[in-house]
């Protein structure tokens, strides 16, 4: 029947490709998708956007320990044991200079420092499976930045421009700059770049601990967060720019009695911009990210830094796969 005949297709598919393929990416589906153009995604946030997934070491929730305990889960991700660096995904981050790694193709070293991960790194590998044109993701991400103050979108207030950071707005500005450099200069950030343009994609957004811990903030994130995707489209001038948002689950489903109310209605306000009920003039266009189930225990994890995810390795890769997948579901539909 059909649906075996593209199975063993699929299959013959993925022989084909050099780089081991991620689980429930299509590769036969692949080679229908080039048109030149390199592919743009920006991944913006605060401390978890930067990325603290730890990758070394032996205890639980390393990269390194789940490669030795669940092999069949995280294998594709390796060649003769070593992390696979994917020459087709290209990561740029000006960010923190001196701090972070600022540019190469996609490996385990683009998180808070050396051999840590943020959402890139999932993220990466999927919209890396997904396209045949090269992929370019720009990080902008800062630790402890408020959506309330940082990188509050100017059409919720009218703010002096910001010249500093600390200024209300800087942050926001700071993206549009960011994007706007290194779109305009491909060639000196992105050396292999070989031209045939570009097209800015979609905008990943990962952010709140510093909202979720303030009622006020909590109380307006959702219109923020809504009007954070109308300025950027505008100002990066992509009219119906994809976003996904991921929300900050880290609490995972048993939040503590008495900050349970604020916790949710912040993780939920975070995932109603891609709910066309709630926010029609977004449908088809903006997608939420439950990340709550991916939550891991201190126990189960290398650290006990609950705002950090625990700096659990596997947290980590989880929200990255998970937005990388919502990202692709957009562009499909």
């Amino acid at each position: 029947d059909m649906q075996r005949i593209r199975h063993f297709v699929t299959l013959f598919a993925l022989l084909l490709v050099t780089l081991p393929a991620a689980a429930e990416v299509d590769v036969s589906d692949k080679l229908e998708r080039a048109d030149g153009e390199l592919k743009v995604f920006i991944l913006a946030g605060q401390s978890n956007m930067v990325g603290f997934g730890t990758v070394l070491g032996d205890k639980p929730g390393t990269m390194q320990y789940h490669l030795k305990n669940d092999p069949d889960k995280y294998n594709h991700l390796t060649l003769k044991g070593e992390p696979i660096v994917r020459k087709d995904v290209y990561v740029v981050n000006l960010s923190n200079p001196g701090k972070q790694k600022e540019a190469g193709y996609l490996d385990t070293n683009f998180g808070a420092q050396d051999n840590h991960i943020g959402p890139e790194y999932g993220f990466g590998w999927v919209v890396g499976e997904y396209y045949k044109d090269p992929v370019l993701i720009i990080k902008c991400s800062w630790g402890g930045r408020s959506l309330v103050h940082n990188f509050l979108p100017p059409s919720v207030e009218d703010y002096p421009i910001p010249q500093e950071d600390g200024d209300k707005g800087f942050q926001y500005a700071e993206v549009i700059r960011h994007v706007k450099e290194v779109t305009g200069n491909l060639k000196k950030y992105y050396p292999d770049y070989g031209g045939g343009g570009y097209e800015i994609v979609g905008f990943g957004w990962h952010q709140g601990w510093n909202d979720r811990i303030s009622q006020p903030a909590v109380d307006v994130y959702e219109r923020n967060l809504t009007a954070l995707i109308k300025d950027l489209r505008k100002d990066l001038g992509v009219k119906d720019m994809l976003f996904v948002s991921a929300n900050t689950g880290m609490s995972g489903w048993d939040v503590p009695e008495r900050y349970r109310a604020k916790v949710t209605k912040h993780v939920e306000a975070q995932l109603a911009v891609g709910d066309p009920k709630k926010h029609p003039e977004f449908a088809g266009t903006v997608a939420g990210v439950e990340t709550r189930g991916f939550a891991r225990t201190k126990e189960q994890s290398p650290s006990g830094q609950e705002f950090h995810w625990n700096r659990n390795w596997e947290s980590y890769y989880l929200i990255g796969d998970a937005m990388g997948k919502a990202m692709v579901d957009l562009v499909d539909k």
